[in-house]
């Protein structure tokens, strides 16, 4: 069992959360992280990038200057591919081009858990008792996230109900924001620090695998 400290506002411990390593798959298993984290990042790829091909380009085809006597390299016409502002040697022209990879289900979800036991492991995750606000307060959740001990990247974990929560930490720097619900291996092992309440914490243990693909 990992005894998972849970914080207030201030930063003092006042409790703490039993989480059961078993449901995380154990041990951290680094090579399925790779695949997973892979996998996200491919598919968050538009694959619209396009290039012009040295016939696409505007230009004159007609030779810059004489092919000797001027002291000058052989030149030919300002479309070539060597010049600035030619054309591209081996152009995409493909409109859409896709880097979409797929992972089962069931790997997929111990991925995500398995990067959340990855971060228990390393002391990289933060529980606050609460993270009400009676209004959005960006100061206030920046007073939290040094209480915490919070001084890389963060993401935050909120419910989706919890906006006055998401309000106060979304113009912070170098933090964001994630549904409770969507947490994936991607944002967690993009961030160094992860932020949570406890009630939602114990409802993603419960049931909220986290498994929804990215966008």
């Amino acid at each position: 069992m990992i005894d998972l400290p849970v914080l207030d506002k201030s930063g003092k411990q006042v409790d703490s959360l039993a989480i059961d390593e078993a449901a995380l798959g154990n041990e951290v298993r680094p090579d399925l992280l790779k695949q997973a984290y892979v996998m996200y990042h491919a598919n968050r790829r538009q694959g619209s990038a396009r290039t012009k091909s040295r016939g696409m380009v505007k230009g004159s085809t007609r030779k810059l200057y004489r092919q000797k006597g001027t002291g000058n390299a052989r030149v030919g016409n300002a479309r070539t591919v060597v010049r600035k502002g030619g054309g591209v040697a081996f152009a995409k022209t493909k409109k859409t081009e896709t880097f979409r990879k797929r992972m089962p289900t069931a790997m997929r979800r111990l991925a995500n858990r398995n990067a959340m036991l990855a971060k228990l492991v390393d002391g990289e995750v933060k529980c606050v008792d609460a993270l009400d606000f009676d209004k959005p307060r960006t100061a206030e959740m920046k007073v939290v996230l040094k209480s915490c001990g919070i001084n890389r990247t963060c993401l935050v974990a909120l419910s989706e109900d919890n906006r006055n929560a998401a309000l106060s930490a979304r113009n912070l720097e170098h933090v964001d924001i994630i549904r409770i619900d969507q947490l994936n291996v991607f944002e967690l092992l993009n961030h160094r620090f992860l932020l949570v309440d406890r009630a939602s914490m114990q409802a993603w243990l419960d049931g909220f695998t986290g498994d929804k693909e990215a966008a």
